[in-house]
């Protein structure tokens, strides 16, 4: 089918959400995809952070096609290996003592806030401790929980009224979150480091800020590592360098290698509060997708992988600083890991766009902010093919007829 008619057929069939790219992807092998005509494209988005081992990977799709063919989908009625090990390995290599497994990112924070509320009421009956803290410049999803605690009024507004009680707080103000966190509050979550919200790292006094305050006043504290975790800041989770950890943590984007799978994760002390039949999912640590996070979870935490990461990581930040010593456009450059945010002094849509013609799939963070969240198996020489397109789209921008 030609790619005209695939896209001719979206438009009339799927409902208008995206505004998607205009070509059709067809295959992907390691850091590159190939559209339906033969063209080549270095990915530095990873399906915006999923594809940590990239594409074709064999041991996903070995792990993959062995599951699927002895057990593809029973419910969580039922007990299956592959869920019980996956809760296993990540228990045992996290803070956590419990593992509840769902569908999504934005589903993992519903849990959260969710089994927060339920602590606080088996905890404190009788008290109203049901207000949240969020922060500016946060994402956390886009069902009416999750998108209560996101911040930006462009995903908000069109569906308001939210969730109640929800109140956001100038990120990475030490001094704000210290007042603004009381004997009121029931949870406060946030992202270790923000990806949608512009690529903005949390510093490790802000983040021991909200575990001080949560403390003292009975507060549970969420990190959302949904695209920050599992590698991709170059440690494990993203909240290792600040020495802080928290009650609850959700993951999902790379989780599941490229298949959909979420998970939140907790302590025991907030386990004990939930019960059978608080919270359900009918698809949630389907036995295959379980088996394949296994094997992502093996590789990122198998021996230098993340000192490989961190050297790459390195690099990027290398010739990204070298793009914003060259470009007046470039206001600056921020990450950590292989998530980093090139904030512009104009609209970074348009370079997106641009970059598709030159054979570079990049995305935003928000309107200014060029992301790059490549692979974690991308190379030098793959980086500085991302970084000439770049340059050069940047150099082409900058021209006074632009």
């Amino acid at each position: 089918m030609e790619a005209d008619e695939i896209i001719r057929l979206e438009q009339r069939y799927v409902l208008g959400t995206y505004k998607r790219a205009p070509f059709v992807l067809e295959r992907g092998e390691g850091a590159y995809l190939y559209d339906t005509r033969g063209r080549r494209y270095l990915d530095m988005v990873a399906g915006i952070a999923v594809n940590a081992l990239g594409y074709g990977d064999a041991e996903v799709l070995g792990a993959m096609a062995a599951q699927a063919r002895r057990l593809m989908h029973v419910s969580n009625l039922y007990h299956t290996a592959p869920h019980a090990l996956l809760a296993r390995d990540l228990v045992e290599c996290s803070f956590a003592d419990r593992v509840f497994f769902c569908n999504s990112g934005t589903e993992a924070n519903e849990a959260a806030l969710k089994f927060a509320r339920k602590w606080q009421r088996v905890n404190r009956p009788g008290e109203d401790r049901s207000e949240i803290i969020a922060f500016t410049g946060s994402f956390h999803g886009r069902t009416m929980g999750a998108l209560s605690v996101t911040h930006r009024e462009k995903y908000r507004t069109p569906f308001e009224p939210l969730l109640p009680g929800v109140r956001f707080l100038p990120f990475n103000d030490v001094a704000a979150a210290r007042r603004g966190i009381g004997p009121q509050t029931g949870a406060v979550i946030v992202e270790p480091l923000q990806g949608e919200g512009g690529v903005n790292p949390a510093t490790s006094e802000f983040l021991q800020a909200l575990r001080d305050s949560c403390d003292a006043h009975g507060a549970l504290l969420i990190f959302d590592e949904v695209q920050c975790g599992l590698g991709r800041t170059g440690t494990l989770w993203a909240y290792e360098p600040s020495g802080v950890t928290p009650d609850l943590m959700t993951l999902a984007k790379p989780l599941g290698g490229g298949l959909p799978l979420g998970a939140t994760l907790l302590t025991e002390r907030v386990a004990a509060a939930i019960a059978p039949g608080d919270h359900g999912s009918t698809f949630a640590a389907n036995p295959v997708v379980c088996e394949v996070a296994r094997v992502v979870l093996s590789r990122i935490t198998a021996p230098g992988f993340l000192e490989d990461v961190r050297r790459r990581s390195a690099y990027l930040e290398e010739r990204l600083r070298e793009l914003q010593r060259r470009h007046r456009l470039v206001v600056e450059v921020r990450g950590r890991g292989l998530i980093w945010g090139v904030e512009l002094s104009v609209d970074a849509a348009p370079l997106v766009t641009a970059g598709y013609e030159r054979g570079l799939i990049v995305t935003t963070a928000g309107e200014r902010v060029l992301r790059i969240v490549p692979p974690l198996v991308v190379n030098e020489a793959q980086i500085d093919e991302a970084v000439t397109i770049i340059d050069g789209l940047l150099t082409e921008a900058e021209r006074p007829e632009a």
